[in-house]
């Protein structure tokens, strides 16, 4: 494809019944920032597939949170997300407007949905990215201080996007650039950002793009939606988290952590080391490798702060860590530090809970 003729970024916009997906309007906040240092033809766009009145609902939510274009793809085979209905949509979209870049989120829509895409376009994609950039100096001083890389070879007019992502477990992180194909694409994780405030006195263009979806295009058929009732919020939601980790000894801790977390209305979730040694699940943990998360109150228990950790939790307004090493790396970021056995910590937390909250 010819770079030249592909200027906006894209962020596909994901919604269910009209209402879209966080993790899109954190897309459209950080798409909004990167448009800046592209082209000065580039505008940022949203791209919607579903039935009439979902996009239509999804469509005004998009420009109120910064989008300057919606190009939409309506039809009632796409009432329901299916990965062959989808595809058709947005591949279609790509090859009549052209996007520069285009994002998804990291959800199980955007992780099926973009390399169906990227493989019937020939395109490249990274998966899983927690840092995006268009200016070289940006991603060099990026480099520069917090990563050990060479940057002696950064070419700085070199205006492609630049997709970085843990890799060996969060032990590297890798930085991808697509420079012979178009548009560029990437998953990227929610949290990253800040949630924008929707502004509903803007005003977009919303373009319709002509795609007939056949119901014998679509292999799979939706029945019915079942849905799951989860007593915790989504992690990259949750206001207040109760982690823990190796220093909880057994998964049997997790059960006082989830007393701590009924207590302060908050939601359970745990480091690499307590899902490596299989105390709870793979959902629940937080870092480059798992979820990012900036709550208002995030309270450590037993974690002694690794790097990777640290990178998914170090944004939360106050951070309490429970520790009884008191040189263990947590405590460098923490808010409070308390060294002690979490084991009378956390139950003295519990009573006295509402006393100790008037003095964070």
């Amino acid at each position: 494809m010819n770079s030249e003729t592909h200027r906006d970024l894209w962020v596909f916009i994901e919604q269910t019944d009209g209402n879209i997906a966080p993790v899109s309007a954190q897309l459209l906040a950080e798409g909004a920032r990167l448009v800046k240092d592209m082209s000065e033809e580039a505008q940022l766009c949203g791209i919607i597939a579903g039935n009439e009145n979902d996009v239509a609902l999804a469509s005004k939510d998009t420009i109120a949170y910064g989008a300057s274009k919606v190009y939409t793809v309506t039809d009632p085979n796409l009432k329901n997300y299916t990965t062959d209905g989808y595809t058709i949509a947005v591949t279609a979209a790509i090859r009549e407007h052209k996007p520069d870049i285009l994002l998804y989120g990291v959800t199980p829509m955007g992780r099926d949905l973009a390399p169906r895409v990227a493989a019937r376009m020939g395109l490249g994609l990274t998966a899983d990215c927690t840092r995006l950039d268009i200016k070289a100096s940006d991603y060099l001083e990026f480099a520069r201080t917090e990563t050990t890389m060479d940057t002696s070879s950064i070419n700085l007019d070199d205006v492609h996007l630049k997709q970085t992502k843990p890799s060996f477990g969060g032990k590297l992180m890798a930085t991808m650039i697509c420079p012979n194909s178009r548009p560029q694409m990437a998953t990227v994780r929610a949290g990253l950002w800040d949630t924008p405030e929707a502004d509903y006195d803007r005003t977009g263009e919303i373009i319709p793009v002509d795609v007939t979806i056949n119901e014998e295009d679509i292999r799979v058929r939706i029945k019915s939606h079942q849905a799951e009732i989860k007593s915790d919020l989504s992690l990259a939601d949750a206001d207040i988290i109760v982690a823990g980790g190796r220093g909880l000894g057994s998964k049997e801790g997790f059960d006082l952590l989830r007393q701590l977390a009924d207590k302060v209305g908050g939601v359970v979730a745990a480091s690499g080391s307590a899902v490596d040694a299989g105390w709870i699940e793979e959902e629940f943990m937080i870092g480059q490798t798992g979820t990012i998360v900036k709550p208002r109150l995030y309270i450590a228990c037993g974690i002694s702060g690794s790097i990777q950790h640290i990178a998914g939790m170090e944004k939360s307004d106050t951070i309490i860590a429970i520790n009884t090493d008191p040189d263990v790396p947590i405590f460098e970021i923490a808010d409070y530090c308390i060294v002690g056995n979490l084991y009378e910590v956390v139950p003295a937390l519990i009573e006295h809970w509402d006393e100790f909250k008037s003095n964070i």
